[in-house]
């Protein structure tokens, strides 16, 4: 009778760690460029990291890089192991990701874009309450006008007010967003209210430079889209640059609600067209598009959406 020899479970998770530390290093070395930039990226030293590639591309039995004193490439071989490998060790770290975020609250750094005005006013109080309810993540909320490229600054999600149009991104829902063409009663009294969406082509108007068509706004006339072309005495690249010159007077402009309803609650601005303004952007959370999504970006998103659900942007 034959009996089979015992699996030394041991041995073999020693043998896979060794393997897998190989391929890491032969990934890493790539990566960075070469192996001083490999070894100072990731703390380890640089005669390690030539011992681990050497070791695979002996246990391989095929050269996978070439090395000069100027310059690392790959050779056929290498660049087809490359991708293989890269994509191996991208679905382990993700697995392993996949587990802690299941096993443990949300931790470590989150890097936030958000536009200034917004987040000054609205994105601030509930990302901060999310820090409360979850003491173990840091973040650092980044507060511009301008776009941010997510993978190039390293940045984990942006919360934007618009329609995705990257497809190399991935965008959720937070809430809509409304928006209120105002000017001040001094304007109303001077030029009128304006009858139609048409008759602000003859009428002062405010172009904020952000807004994607800053000079083409979109009407609902008679059940049909409408884009009227607007022009004016003012151009700023700015909501809040946009309000104050509606409240000096200087013509109609585009509002976030959240911006325009305190002052027109105050008598400072009038709504008009509030009937004929056409479905606006949503304010959306945006993230690379990656198979696993971190668990703290996840429940920042979360929070997010029920923090808006909540406290409606009006």
């Amino acid at each position: 009778m034959r009996v089979d020899a015992p699996i030394n479970l041991h041995g073999f998770a020693r043998r896979m760690s060794q393997d897998l530390a190989r391929i890491r290093a032969f990934v890493q070395v790539f990566d960075a460029g070469g192996f001083s930039s490999a070894a100072r990226q990731h703390g380890r030293s640089k005669a390690l990291l030539s011992k681990y590639v050497t070791d695979l591309e002996d246990y391989l039995g095929v050269r996978l890089m070439n090395r000069t004193t100027r310059k690392l490439s790959l050779t056929e071989a290498g660049e087809a192991y490359y991708r293989e490998a890269s994509q191996l060790l991208q679905q382990l770290d993700e697995l392993d990701a996949t587990i802690s975020d299941q096993t443990s609250e949300p931790r470590g750094m989150l890097r936030i874009s958000a536009p200034r005005n917004l987040g000054e006013t609205t994105l601030a109080p509930a990302i901060f309450a999310f820090m409360v309810k979850n003491p173990l993540v840091s973040v650092d909320l980044r507060l511009e006008d301008r776009y941010v490229d997510l993978v190039e600054e390293g940045v984990d999600v942006a919360l934007r007010i618009s329609t995705l149009a990257d497809s190399s991104l991935i965008a959720r829902k937070i809430s809509d967003m409304r928006h209120a063409i105002c000017g001040s009663p001094d304007l109303v009294q001077r030029v009128g209210l304006p009858a139609s969406g048409e008759a602000l082509r003859t009428m002062p108007c405010i172009l904020d430079t952000n807004m994607p068509s800053h000079s083409s706004w979109r009407f609902i006339e008679d059940g049909k889209p409408l884009t009227v072309h607007v022009s004016g005495p003012a151009r700023v690249n700015s909501p809040v640059a946009a309000m104050q010159a509606a409240l000096a007077g200087l013509g109609f402009a585009v509002l976030p609600t959240y911006l325009a309803d305190p002052q027109i609650a105050a008598g400072r601005l009038v709504r008009v067209l509030e009937d004929r303004m056409p479905e606006g952007p949503s304010l959306q959370a945006v993230y690379p598009h990656r198979r696993h999504l971190a668990g703290k970006v996840r429940a920042l998103i979360d929070h997010l959406v029920a923090w808006f659900a909540d406290n409606p942007v009006t």
